[in-house]
C-alpha cells in the first residue's frame, strides 16, 4: 500500500510492525481516513502559509499606502476604520474599489458616492496596486477581522512651529531628508511672492477638510501617488510635520483662500511691470532699426 509505504519511509521503519500492516490491510477504509487527513492536513498547512506570505505584503502595503487615512481597530481617520470590513462589504466591491476609486465614484456607484459624502467628499486616491496586491491587502484586513490591535492609529506630534512650517512650504528651509519643497506644486493663499504650483491641489483649507487626525496621518507617510516616487526615502520627521500642521492650521484660520485655478495678485503686478518694460524697449528701438534690404532697393541705394 502506498499509504504504508508512506509512513515506512516517514518513520524509518520504527511503526511499521507487522500486525499494524495486518490491521490496515484488513480494514482498509482506516487507511483511506488516514490518508485523507494526511492530505488535507497538507494542503491546509500549504494554504495557510500561503495566506501568511500574501497577508505579510498586504500589511508592508497598508502601512505604506493606507494608514494615513485609515485604521484598523483605531478609529476613523480621514477615511473609516476598516477593522470587519471584508465581513461588511463584499469582496469584488472591495476589490474595484481599492484598485480604481475614481471609476467607482464616476460610473455611479451608490455606495461609493455615500462614503465619498460622509468623509467630506476627500476622494481617496488611486494607488496603483495590481491584481495580486489588491487580493493581499484584502488577506491581511481579513485576518485582522475587528482590528483588536487597532493598527495605523496616528501617531502624536511634538508642538509645531507655523513660522518653521511656512519656510519648510515655500523652500526658506530644507527638508532634513531632502524632500521637494510643498511650492514646487501646491499653493496656500498668500505664501510665496508669484504664489504655488498647480500640479497638486491647492492646500489653504487642507486642514479643515482632512481635520486634525487626517492631515496628521496623510504628513506622516504622504500616500498619495504623485508624491510617492518623488519622496520615496525622504519622508518627513516628526517635527517637520509638527511644523506643517501648524502652518495649514494656522493657513485654515485665517481664512487666506484663493481658488486654485487664479495666478495670486503678485503674479499679476510682475507680469504688467515686465509688459510695460518690454514695449518701452520696443518703443525705444524699434524706430532705429536699419532700413530693410528690399527697402533700399526700392529707393536704389542698395550696391
Amino acid at each position: 500500500m502506498i499509504l504504508v509505504d508512506l509512513i515506512r519511509v516517514s518513520t524509518g521503519g520504527l511503526y511499521m510492525k507487522y500486525p499494524i500492516r495486518l490491521i490496515i490491510n484488513k480494514h482498509k477504509w482506516i487507511g483511506f481516513i488516514v490518508l485523507m487527513v494526511c492530505t488535507f492536513s497538507i494542503v491546509y498547512w500549504v494554504e495557510a502559509s500561503n495566506l501568511t506570505q500574501t497577508a505579510q505584503e498586504g500589511q508592508t502595503i497598508f502601512t505604506a499606502q493606507c494608514a494615513a487615512c485609515h485604521t484598523i481597530g483605531g478609529g476613523d481617520l480621514v477615511g473609516p476604520d476598516l477593522a470587519g470590513v471584508t465581513e461588511r462589504r463584499d469582496l469584488d466591491w472591495l476589490l474595484n474599489f481599492i484598485k480604481d476609486p475614481d471609476e467607482m465614484i464616476n460610473s455611479g456607484d451608490p455606495l461609493a458616492n455615500q462614503l465619498l459624502a460622509q468623509y467630506n467628499n476627500v476622494r481617496m486616491p488611486t494607488l496603483g496596486l495590481n491584481q495580486t496586491q489588491v487580493e493581499s491587502l484584502l488577506a491581511h484586513l481579513e485576518l485582522q477581522g475587528d482590528g483588536n490591535g487597532s493598527e495605523g492609529a496616528a501617531v502624536e506630534l511634538p508642538p509645531g512651529d507655523a513660522k518653521r512650517g511656512v519656510s519648510l512650504f515655500d523652500g526658506g528651509a530644507a527638508f532634513s531628508n531632502g524632500g521637494l519643497s510643498c511650492i514646487a506644486c501646491h499653493n496656500v493663499g498668500g505664501v510665496g511672492k508669484l504664489g504655488g504650483g498647480s500640479l497638486g491641489p491647492d492646500l489653504t483649507n487642507v486642514y479643515g477638510r482632512l481635520g486634525e487626525t487626517g492631515l496628521t496621518g496623510a504628513l506622516r507617510s504622504l500616500p498619495f501617488a504623485t508624491m510617492q516616487g518623488v519622496y520615496a526615502g525622504k519622508l518627513l520627521t516628526e517635527q517637520e510635520q509638527a511644523d506643517m500642521l501648524a502652518f495649514f492650521m494656522q493657513a485654515d484660520a485665517e481664512g487666506q483662500d484663493l481658488p486654485p485655478d487664479v495666478f495670486t495678485p503678485q503674479f499679476w503686478l510682475w507680469g504688467g511691470l515686465g509688459m510695460v518694460l518690454l514695449f518701452g524697449v520696443m518703443a525705444i528701438f524699434w524706430p532705429r532699426q536699419r532700413k530693410s534690404i528690399s527697402q533700399k532697393l526700392r529707393e536704389g541705394n542698395y550696391k
